[in-house]
This record gives C-alpha cells, structure tokens and sequence, in this order.
C-alpha cells in the first residue's frame, strides 16, 4: 500500500540546487513502500473541469521565466500510464466528479522539477491531475476521496504546491513580525493536520491565524492540492511531517505524508 502525500514544489531551481530540501527528496522514495505509479495533483494545472492526463510520453513544460540557462535544458520524459488515467476518469466519474481526459499536455514545473528529485531516470509512470482553486477546499478533497483505492494498489498519490505562498513577501522578508505572523499559520496547518481535524482545515481562511497573507485570495491554487492529496488518503492512521524549511523564511519547503 502506497501513502498519500504533499511536498511543495518551491522554486523551480529545486531540481538543479544542492539544499537541505532537496537532499530530502532524494532519499523519500527510499522510505516508501514499492510504487509502481504516480499521479500528481500540480498547483500550475488549474482549470474548472478535472483534468486526467493520458499522454504517452511527457514533454517539460518550462513555465518560469529569469532563471539560468541550466535549467530550461533540464529534460524530464516520464512515461505516462495511459490505462490509470482512464481508470480515474472512470472512477470520478462514479463518484459524480466530471473530468476530461487530456492527451497532449506536458509536465510542468509543479510536477517535474520534484520528480527530477524523486525519480531522477524519470522511469515511474506518471498521471498528472488538474486544480480547481474556485471550488472549496471540502469539495476539492472529496475529489481527491473518489481516488482514495488507488494507494492499495500502490500508486502513490501527490499534491505539488505551496503552504505559504505570497510573492509579495519576498520584498519584506527582512521583517521579523511577518514572518513570526506566517510561521504561526504555517505551525497552526500542521497542528491541525496532525489532530486531522478537518472542518477547522476546510475553514482554514477564517480560523487559521494569519491566512489572508500566508494564503492570499489570488494565490490558492497553491494551497488547493493539499485538500486532493488528503482526501486520496482516505482516512489516515497518522499524518507525518516528513520535512520543514523555509525558503527566505517566508515560503515553505513543507511535506507531509497521510499513511
């Protein structure tokens, strides 16, 4: 059986810098049970109908822009698995979540430059899945329940995006009483995450401490995959924080695991 989990995705030089984060990543699939496929709910797919990728071979998506050369070279060509998606089509499907099956999109940088991490031969079968930031955070998690049979038949399910997401404090990162205000957030999620406490989550922007700026009104997509990758958990028997940094101590290199 295959956990569920979330790992943030940060900057796109993840793939290529030395960090402690992204020595974490190297070494999480050892940690793992045997996984023979993934799919992976990714902050920078977002669209009102659920999407389910079925393309053969993935082409890199290079959705950034003002990095260095190395990295628009970087190459990642997972293979897809074309039978899972439609599986998950499927299985939406049954549970009243319609969904689209997409044939041609590539990776982007929400999924690959993690991957690059994980798998770095870029040989484990990938489905990538779309967001929806407009519907609520419950709905977005019975989305991800409809595929909570999956990690029984070890296809690891993860959510790529963000906790603490907000460009604009990248220019304020020197201000100790912010990033004591984002931290707060930052420690009430996990807080609640471990209890699984999920209406206080669900309700996140109004009860967690802080959340317009950790989370800001524009900004959700990235939050959004948490909601997927806990509701493809099913119901957990411990909730782990796998890994914690802070990227300028304002934005979160975060991963938790739902077992």
């Amino acid at each position: 059986m295959a956990p569920a989990a979330f790992l943030s995705h940060g900057s796109p030089m993840i793939a290529l810098e030395k960090s402690d984060y992204g020595d974490f990543l190297d070494g999480l699939p050892r940690t793992w049970p045997k996984v023979r496929s993934l799919v992976v709910f990714s902050a920078h797919w977002e669209s009102a109908v659920q999407m389910v990728s079925a393309v053969e071979q993935y082409d890199t998506i290079h959705d950034f822009g003002g990095f260095p050369d190395e990295l628009y070279a970087l190459r990642y060509p997972a293979p897809g698995n074309g039978n899972l998606a439609l599986k998950i089509h499927g299985v939406l499907g049954e549970a009243g979540v319609p969904s689209t099956v997409e044939r041609m999109r590539g990776l982007d940088h929400g999924a690959w430059t993690l991957l690059k991490r994980l798998y770095p031969e870029a040989d484990m079968p990938v489905v990538e899945m779309s967001v929806n930031a407009r519907i609520s955070p419950r709905e977005q998690f019975r989305v991800g329940q409809a595929l909570a049979g999956l990690t029984d038949e070890d296809v690891l399910v993860l959510g790529s995006g963000v906790t603490v997401h907000n460009f604009q404090l990248l220019s304020h990162a020197h201000d100790v009483a912010l990033k004591e205000k984002v931290h707060a957030f930052e420690e009430w999620l996990q807080a609640r995450l471990v209890a699984w406490d999920l209406e206080a989550l669900f309700d996140y922007r109004t009860q967690a401490p802080n959340a317009d700026l950790a989370v800001p009104l524009q900004g959700t997509e990235h939050m959004a995959p948490l909601f997927y990758a806990m509701g493809a958990c099913g119901s957990p028997e411990a909730v782990r924080v796998l890994h914690e940094s802070w990227m300028w101590d304002v934005m979160t290199n975060t991963a938790y695991q739902f077992d």
